[in-house]
């Protein structure tokens, strides 16, 4: 009977509406801050049944367990969480520990469970931050470079960062996730002062770091003091290296593989350069927190001019049949280019440089340049090649002390190159010997034990180079006394009685086409010569006989008197 009127009066109130399903909702924000050792609530409020049980979990975890209106709160953890008469759940001194999601449950018995979910963010006082690289140095051109934040207390619910002042967001510069900012790629111009201002709703904190980014060296810049292609050997000059850099890069200086002092600027001075300082120059940079290098090299060239002026010459060779002309400029550094190009307008040599021509005529009396030139001086010096020409003999006497006569004969002709003489007499070419000797340029000959009998006769030297010959017969008369007579002047002895002895070499000089003529001496002033005065001297050798004289042999008198008579056309 009482089961039939439970079931007349739910009909009686579904009927007249009073019957009302199981609700819950949050009172308040469903996302709640809380700050560490505070107690926090999370409220809610339900409708339709009076007294339904409870549940609430950690995620899946349940931490709390009671039935509404239930004065007995068994299942709830004591000191931690303090169930309340309205099923919300009070945490009781918090801990960051119980930051995460909660969802309260309700049901009653023949009701649909119902339920809500909160959040709950627990936050300390932030305290004592501190930034970290990684690595760390930034390098420009590396990956990437890492700022990163820790605390010593508290976290942060918003993370900014800043360089500079300005504040910085994801893109392909930066990257911010989490703790971190990245440095894509980092540069010089990511050097500067970095800011992190970390928040939450309890606190705020701010730190900062300065980063300085490491590059470089960059190319080295060379200079050279003073600005010069060419360098004259016994100037100075200094070098100078410089190049950007974080931190500024040293330098030093290479020559030949070898280093050479350096000043801390990186420069050099070199005094008084010579030559062989000519060459490649080399300055390393290196950065010294990175073991970065970079070189450049830099030339110098040192130039030294040829010793004196060149000089000019021609040779016969062939056998006399051409001529060879020599231009000798040594010395310099480079070596001078020298050339004939009278000659030729192509060949050319250096320094030491000979051209034979073979055919010579068109060259008799012809001026030939040679062009010298060298990177700091151009000159040059001539030659003209002649055929010999007219030409005076001279005729030298000499008396020994054991009363021997020598006679020099001497023939110089003046041609280009220098002629060589052919010496005949009766037909006959002389050649040295006993009676005979001829100089080693050709030009003199000896007559030893000269003697007025035999020896007085035409002597004839022939000058011959490849653009001619001249010829030229001298013939020797004497008139007089005898060859002790002779010898007893050139000894200076006294005799009252005796007759000046005139020894006359009548010269008969001149081409084979022309007249011959007596020669008049050159050597004689037009004055009065006193015979005893000459008589009386003892008159010493001349100087260009004694050095032209050859050697005969170690028992030739000795010189004490000579008498020198020279003649011309």
């Amino acid at each position: 009977m009482q089961t039939l009127f439970s079931w007349i009066f739910v009909l009686l109130l579904f009927i007249t509406g009073n019957v009302c399903d199981l609700s819950i909702s949050p009172k308040g924000p469903v996302s709640v801050e809380a700050l560490v050792g505070t107690d926090v609530t999370l409220s809610v409020s339900h409708a339709g049944v009076p007294h339904p049980e409870v549940m609430w979990f950690k995620g899946s975890l349940l931490v709390a367990k009671w039935s509404v209106g239930n004065s007995s709160l068994s299942g709830v953890a004591s000191g931690v969480f303090k169930p309340e008469l309205t099923g919300s759940l009070t945490f009781m001194n918090v801990s960051l520990r119980y930051n995460g999601t909660y969802t309260v449950e309700m049901n009653h018995i023949g009701e649909e469970k119902v339920s809500a979910t909160f959040y709950l963010f627990v936050y300390d006082i932030i305290m004592n931050v501190s930034l970290h690289t990684d690595p760390g140095d930034a390098v420009e051109g590396q990956v990437s470079f890492t700022l990163y934040y820790s605390t010593m207390q508290g976290e942060a619910k918003e993370v900014r960062w800043f360089f500079n002042g300005l504040q910085l967001r994801n893109g392909s510069h930066y990257s911010i996730s989490g703790k971190n900012l990245t440095i894509n790629q980092p540069s010089r111009n990511h050097t500067g002062r970095y800011t992190v201002l970390l928040t939450n709703p309890f606190s705020s904190e701010t730190q900062h770091w300065n980063i300085t980014v490491l590059y470089g060296p960059d190319m080295p810049v060379l200079k050279v003091s003073p600005t010069k292609a060419v360098f004259v050997s016994g100037e100075s000059l200094f070098l100078s290296c410089q190049a950007e850099g974080e931190p500024p890069p040293s330098a030093t200086w290479f020559f030949n593989g070898e280093s050479i002092a350096t000043s801390s600027t990186g420069t050099v001075s070199l005094t008084n350069v010579k030559t062989s300082q000519s060459g490649v120059y080399t300055c390393v940079m290196i950065n010294t927190r990175t073991k970065a290098k970079l070189q450049r090299n830099v030339t110098i060239i040192v130039y030294e001019s040829p010793s004196g002026e060149p000089l000019c010459s021609v040779q016969a060779v062939n056998g006399s049949a051409a001529l060879q002309f020599l231009c000798l400029w040594p010395g310099g550094a480079p070596e001078a280019q020298v050339s004939f190009p009278g000659l030729s307008v192509n060949a050319s040599g250096y320094g030491n440089y000979s051209m034979t021509i073979n055919d010579i005529q068109s060259l008799n009396g012809r001026e030939i340049i040679c062009k010298a030139e060298h990177p700091l001086i151009q000159t040059q010096c001539s030659v003209i090649p002649r055929g010999p020409v007219d030409f005076l003999p001279v005729i030298l006497i000499s008396m020994s002390q054991d009363e021997q006569t020598l006679v020099v004969i001497h023939c110089s002709a003046k041609a280009t190159p220098q002629a060589l003489v052919h010496w005949i007499k009766d037909g006959n070419h002389l050649q040295t010997g006993p009676k005979y000797q001829i100089s080693t340029n050709t030009t003199q000959l000896f007559i030893y034990d000269f003697n007025v009998t035999t020896d007085l006769d035409t002597y004839t030297c022939t000058a011959i180079n490849p653009l001619g010959n001249e010829t030229v017969d001298t013939t020797l008369l004497a008139a007089g006394l005898s060859g002790a007579a002779i010898a007893g002047m050139a000894a200076g002895i006294p005799c009252a009685l005796l007759v000046l002895l005139i020894v006359l070499a009548f010269i008969y000089c001149g081409r084979r086409d022309r007249v011959p003529r007596y020669p008049v001496p050159r050597a004689v002033e037009k004055s009065t010569l006193n015979p005893h005065r000459l008589l009386r001297a003892r008159l010493k050798p001349p100087p260009e006989y004694r050095h032209q004289q050859p050697e005969r042999s170690a028992h030739l008198p000795t010189v004490n008197s000579s008498v020198r008579m020279a003649t011309t056309v």
